[in-house]
């Protein structure tokens, strides 16, 4: 059994029609032994979709499979296709034992005969007439069939990298006069700590605002950037939990003296410790997300693995942060993100910039503001390739 790096392409039409969280819940809960390593966006020209037909003859398909693919490739995934849609695809790396056969197990077969069980029987569709002519052909997603292909794929993925790849702000057509925003969401560790569709279900959540996703990346934050991200958050701890130190000095105290603790006295020792409570509180996020804090379903820590995204549209910050919720969990509305998978202040799911500037500004801190020489998914495919 070989250890594989291979991928994952979200086709447009999934991620139009918002089947994008429950595809990656699929592929997360039910891949076994495989890793998810890796997130890009696409947006793929003439060039990458010409060498990624060429790459078909490699593939384990049938002849009818394989045309309509090739159809598929030509007319459905560049710019200006028969849908009418932006061609943006998103890319996901799955590293382990046998990765490409692991992952053909639950995204199913290119077959005429597809039931719910897998990615393809689900959302995926292969229609033909009576004449054996493909009526109408939808993949749902883009995997290699062996080793070979996969291969020859992982290389174009690699060489169209940051051409094809990357931030794509400028690829959705909007109306005349709508002027979008763009905000980032973080998808929390805790929804990675073992196999689950949690993820899934919450960027499913996400898609009831109807913004488009333009940019992904799996990101395992350095104690640098987490103090960075953060960093505003000390004063507002210093100032806002002041009165829960003053709640558990009273909690603690009231039978400890034979004297009546006065409030002002409650309130001053609470001045007094209200420093040491922000840093710690401060250092208990930055380890969370770090991957510092413990993992009770493993021993050690915790991998710290988040997914990015960005979501673009007319009002996309208040609209996902309507959709997210309070960040108190008990107080958040019914139907939303925290509400349904928050456990804490601390542990509530997801998170989302509040305003345009700590959007730029986070962006920024995690590197999903502008793109640089490479990029992780190029590195990654390099390393496995050898190149």
């Amino acid at each position: 059994m070989n250890t594989q790096l291979t991928y994952v392409i979200i086709t447009p039409y999934s991620l139009l029609k918002s089947r994008t969280g429950g595809i990656i819940g699929r592929l997360l809960s039910l891949t076994k032994d495989l890793e998810f390593a890796g997130a890009r966006m696409y947006s793929p020209s003439a060039e990458f979709l010409a060498r990624y037909k060429q790459t078909l003859a490699l593939e384990d398909m049938s002849d009818l499979a394989r045309s309509a693919m090739n159809d598929y490739i030509q007319n459905a995934l560049p710019p200006g296709n028969r849908f009418g849609i932006s061609n943006r695809a998103m890319v996901l790396l799955f590293r382990g034992k046998d990765a490409v056969k692991s992952l053909q197990h639950v995204i199913g077969d290119l077959s005429r005969l597809m039931r719910g069980d897998t990615i393809r029987g689900t959302y995926g569709d292969f229609v033909t007439r009576q004449s054996g002519e493909v009526e109408f052909f939808e993949p749902a997603v883009l995997s290699p069939t062996n080793e070979r292909a996969n291969r020859e794929q992982l290389r174009i993925l690699h060489d169209f990298a940051m051409t094809d790849g990357g931030i794509l702000e400028h690829v959705v057509k909007y109306p005349e006069g709508v002027t979008p925003q763009t905000t980032l969401v973080i998808i929390k560790p805790d929804n990675f700590l073992r196999k689950s569709a949690r993820p899934g279900n919450i960027i499913d959540m996400f898609s009831r605002t109807g913004l488009y996703v333009v940019g992904a990346k799996l990101l395992q934050l350095t104690e640098a950037q987490a103090t960075e991200f953060y960093g505003p958050l000390r004063a507002i701890f210093r100032s806002k939990l002041k009165g829960a130190i003053a709640s558990k000095l009273r909690e603690a105290l009231k039978t400890t003296f034979r004297f009546a603790i006065t409030e002002s006295q409650y309130a001053q020792m609470a001045e007094v410790l209200a420093d040491s409570n922000a840093d710690a509180e401060f250092r208990r996020i930055v380890n969370y997300m770090t991957g510092s804090e413990e993992n009770p379903w493993s021993s050690g820590a915790s991998s710290g693995k988040c997914l990015a995204l960005l979501y673009q549209g007319e009002n996309a910050i208040e609209k996902i942060r309507e959709r997210l919720g309070a960040t108190n969990p008990d107080s958040a509305e019914p139907g939303t993100v925290r509400s349904t998978y928050g456990h804490d202040l601390m542990k509530n799911g997801a998170h989302a910039s509040d305003s345009v500037e700590n959007a730029e500004r986070e962006r920024k801190i995690i590197g999903l503001w502008e793109e640089g020489e490479t990029c992780d998914t190029r590195e990654l495919i390099a390393e496995y390739l050898h190149e």
